[in-house]
């Protein structure tokens, strides 16, 4: 946020006389006021385009991305398939069948001059934990390769940039046409309600994990001897220090493009190479935070891999280690290796990855149960409880995905079940919420001491 919107006056104070007292309203809460007011436009305003909001490609009840599986839930009118039914966005818009296959969205980030020949296709990243994630010493890094963001880079310009490439109504794209522009107000608020999501910190590892393969996957994770997964996601977040300082969010050649069998390749489908950071690309894209990788795949930049053990996997594999930054690990180790995990660590290394995401959806499935009791529009407490669910079934889902921890996943169902009481209650949803809060802690008390 700029200083300007953050600035609130020192005194704020309307008198009125009322039976002889002087009462001051409620002091106005300028943050959240502008938060609430990104939070509509984000998933509401259309900006005068197709159809589509920023919550079309970053729905809130699939963790601010998209994925095949949710893709095939929505109706075949919905704004995301706007290329199937506008015949003006019909051809070197999407491609609806790689989007709906793999999730796959077509960007145009070397320019709109050649549509036909000059395009990528990408996953959509969440954007969870983007006030930890964005930072750089040469200015803030968004998208998957940096340079998400058209001029300054900024979450402001982020904005714009996808205003242009995603609302528009032809492919002429011309403001005041095809799509308006957002106001600085409009883009203030975005920026506002962007960092607001998700953690606000970055871990503190190492955490006093219980479990023995997560806690191996957590000792694997930090050694740079073994693992160096620590060196570029420094405490699990999207920061890089090779021991001289801080990096911030910084960009490497790992070899993603490099993969054989690429599954959108193995369709015979004609995509150029990603070229990565600037225009023309020097084949290079950002770190992603890890905290929340296990429950928001497919993974890398092009959605190659589906499953977080493969995630990991492909850092023992040919592309990566010989790959500019495989080859850069390799010479700083006194062996001559960059990453070689056995299967068994490779495992621990997911498990100990999918237990700290499902440590942050209790701790964010808590703040909804919680906030939920400090509401009094039944329609907003719904809402609360029905977030708080989907966190909880994500929960349950990333650890049976690695069979990890069954007895926490017990108490998480437990606590799906009372808030979908507490939901549904008219008179005791208080006492549902708060035993749904317990169950959540006794949940995370199985994973972390």
């Amino acid at each position: 946020m700029r200083a300007a919107l953050m600035r609130v006056p020192s005194v704020f104070l309307a008198v009125v006389a009322l039976s002889g007292c002087t009462v001051a309203p409620p002091a106005v809460d300028r943050p959240s006021q502008l938060i609430g007011k990104g939070r509509d436009l984000f998933f509401n305003e259309t900006f005068a385009g197709n159809g589509r909001t920023c919550g079309t490609c970053h729905p809130q009840e699939n963790n601010l991305t998209l994925d095949p599986a949710f893709i095939a839930t929505l109706p075949k009118d919905n704004p995301l398939f706007v290329a199937e039914f506008n015949p003006n966005l019909k051809e070197n818009f999407e491609n609806p069948a790689l989007m709906r296959e793999f999730g796959l969205i077509l960007e145009n980030l070397d320019g709109f001059d050649d549509l036909k020949n000059k395009f990528v296709m990408r996953g959509i990243p969440h954007v969870l934990g983007l006030r930890t994630s964005v930072d750089s010493p040469g200015g803030p890094r968004t998208g998957w390769s940096g340079d998400g963001a058209p001029g300054d880079g900024s979450l402001r310009s982020f904005a714009v940039g996808a205003v242009i490439q995603h609302f528009t109504k032809t492919l002429n794209r011309i403001p005041g046409v095809d799509f308006r522009l957002p106001t600085d107000e409009e883009l203030d608020a975005l920026e506002a309600f962007m960092l607001s999501l998700g953690r606000q910190q970055d871990l503190a590892l190492p955490l006093p994990l219980r479990g023995t393969v997560p806690k191996r996957g957590q000792a694997i994770f930090l050694d740079n001897a073994l693992g160096k997964c620590n060196l570029c996601h420094v405490n699990a977040g999207a920061t890089a220090n090779f021991g001289r300082g801080s990096l911030g969010n910084a960009n490497f050649n790992t070899g993603v493009e490099d993969l054989p069998d690429q599954p959108a390749r193995l369709t015979g489908k004609v995509i150029p190479r990603d070229d990565g950071l600037r225009t023309p690309g020097d084949g290079t894209f950002n770190t992603p935070p890890l905290v929340e990788a296990a429950d928001t795949g497919p993974f890398f930049h092009n959605n190659a891999i589906t499953t977080i053990e493969g995630a990991v996997a492909f850092y023992n594999g040919a592309a990566f280690n010989n790959s500019p930054a495989g080859r850069a690990l390799a010479s700083a180790d006194p062996r001559g290796v960059g990453i070689r995990l056995d299967a068994t660590q490779v495992v621990a290394v997911a498990a100990f990855l999918r237990v700290i995401n499902v440590l942050e959806n209790i701790r964010q499935s808590i703040m909804l149960l919680e906030a939920s009791l400090t509401v009094s529009s039944s329609g907003e407490r719904r809402r609360f409880l029905e977030r708080a669910i989907g966190e909880t079934d994500d929960s349950a889902r990333v650890l049976e995905g690695g069979g990890l921890h069954p007895e926490a996943v017990a108490h998480l169902r437990d606590a799906r079940r009372l808030a979908e009481k507490a939901a549904r209650s008219l008179f005791f949803s208080r006492r549902h919420t708060e035993e749904a809060i317990r169950e959540q802690t006794k949940a995370r008390a199985l994973l972390v001491e």
